[in-house]
Formats: structure tokens, sequence, C-alpha cells
């Protein structure tokens, strides 16, 4: 009796395997599908409705080296992955250090910098739109208020400060999640080991760099990894705020890839542009992942 039922739990795993299978399904029909279909587009001159396409190789990836569309939003893409990784994660670092102490009123101040993740970007996007706007916009009317000309404030026009100006807006919407995570890897440090290093003279600077940095390095790694992946899939400010203007300064790689597909009618080109992005975000994904895992403090 006792030899059945061992054999009967060394079978459980095998047929635990079949409640995996509406996942294993959904996401074969949902990703795994759309991108070998995504990748057969990159290889034609389908326009997105009229299904008589024809096959035409490597000429869509050619031609999105040749009329520079590569060359325009690579740099614009790779400028806001690296402001957006930096700005967020330092900032959200210092918030976190300073809401973990003990201090008056933290948890209202812990609300108050996580508030803007719970709005969608449309809603953001016209709040800073009007921040931003010159003569009547908020930004503007202080500028007035201090004898300042707000009139010629117009950040979103200016083709070198555009789209810093769209990073800065989703650096305010990210901080708060970003935050939170630090948080909860400072909130896993052993007090113990805060107290040891206090009495071994370790000043306030001393101890974050050498005590809670490194034992919070599995947090920073994901933090930083986040941040690069919502950089380079960066969109939707550059949607709602500039439309990729002025000229193409803030013209981001997925928002090429949008204006490809549904402006200029080119799915092919688009599906080429996309299978470039998709290899980008992989390859650095993965790279990050090495690089910052190397660094990490085993406990």
């Amino acid at each position: 009796m006792k030899k059945k039922n061992q054999t009967k739990s060394l079978t459980m795993p095998k047929k635990m395997f079949w409640f995996s299978t509406p996942a294993v399904i959904m996401y074969t029909i949902f990703w795994i599908f759309p991108v070998f279909q995504l990748l057969r587009y990159s290889f034609t001159n389908f326009n997105g409705v009229n299904q008589n396409y024809d096959f035409i190789g490597l000429k869509n990836y050619m031609a999105l080296l040749k009329d520079g569309t590569l060359q325009s939003v690579l740099p614009n893409t790779l400028i806001y992955t690296i402001v957006m990784v930096v700005g967020s994660n330092v900032l959200a670092l210092v918030l976190a250090l300073l809401l973990n102490s003990k201090i008056k009123g933290k948890g209202i101040y812990r609300t108050g910098v996580y508030l803007p993740t719970l709005f969608s970007a449309i809603v953001i996007g016209f709040i800073w739109t009007y921040v931003y706007m010159p003569g009547d916009g908020m930004i503007a009317s202080i500028m007035n208020s201090i004898g300042l000309d707000g009139d010629k404030f117009n950040i979103l026009a200016n083709f070198n400060t555009a789209l810093y100006a769209i990073i800065a807006v989703d650096i305010w919407k990210q901080v708060g999640t970003t935050m939170i995570i630090y948080l909860a890897g400072l909130q896993t440090i052993d007090t113990s080991l805060l107290e040891a290093s206090q009495i071994d003279g370790c000043t306030g600077w001393q101890m974050i760099r050498h005590v809670k940095l490194p034992l919070i390095s599995a947090t920073i790694t994901i933090n930083v990894v986040l941040s690069v992946i919502n950089g380079l899939k960066a969109y939707d400010y550059a949607f709602i705020m500039t439309n990729g203007g002025p000229g193409k300064s803030t013209n981001t790689l997925m928002f090429a890839i949008y204006k490809l597909a549904f402006n200029e009618q080119m799915m092919g080109k688009s599906a080429a542009l996309s299978m470039i992005a998709f290899v980008l975000i992989i390859t650095i994904t993965i790279g990050m992942l090495i690089f910052m895992n190397k660094r990490e403090v085993e406990l």
C-alpha cells in the first residue's frame, strides 16, 4: 500500500502539467504566433489592408537604413532610455532613503509620490501639456508673476528641449513605482546590520554607500532593467504631447513604428522596424541583466 502511494506521488507532477495548458495556449496565440506573423510581414510589402502583397526579401530593412529612419529614431530612443534610467532611479532611491527614515507623515509623502502612477498616460500627457503651455501655462504664469516673459517659454516647440521635456514627464509618472520597489528592498535589510555599522562608527553616507546599497543590489537590478525596458518602449508622451516633433526631435522607436503602420500604411516596413526593436530590447535587457547580476551581493 505504501509503495502504491509513493508511485502516485511521483506521477503527480506529470499530471500537474495539464494545468498549465491554457496558459501555454494563450501565450502561443497572443505572443508566439504574432511575433512569427510580424517576422513574415517584415519581408513583404503588406500595407495593412490589401492581402495581395509580395515577398520582397530584405528591402524593408535596407529602406530603413537608406531613408534615415533608424539614424533618427535610435539616438532619440537611447537618450530617452539613458536619461530615464538615471533620472528615475536616482530620484526614486533618494526619496526611498528619505521616506524610509523616521520622519513624521512619511505615509502621506509616500502616497503623494506614488499618486501620479495611478493616472493614465493620456491624462498625464494633457496635464503636462498645459503645464508647459506658453503664455497661459502653469510654468509660464509663474514666470510672468516674477517679471519674466512667459510667452517665450515654449519648451515643447524647442528642438533642443522637447525630448527632455517629455522624459521629465515620464520620470514624474514612473518614480513612484520605482520608489516603492526601493522601499521594499530597504525594509528587508536586517536592522542588526545597521546597528553594527553604527557601532563601528559609520557616518550616514558611509552606511548608505557600504551597507544599504550593496544589500539592495538585487532591487537596483530590477529597477534598472524595468527602466531600460520602459525607456526603449517609450511612445505615449511623444504621441500625446509633441506628435514626434518639432521636426523629428521626439520621434522614438515605438512612435516611428506606429507612424509607419497607421499614418503611412507601410505595414511591412513597420514590421521590419518592430523586429529590429524586438532584437534591440531583448539584447540590451539580457546584457543589462548579466552586467547587473555580476555585481549583486550574495547574502
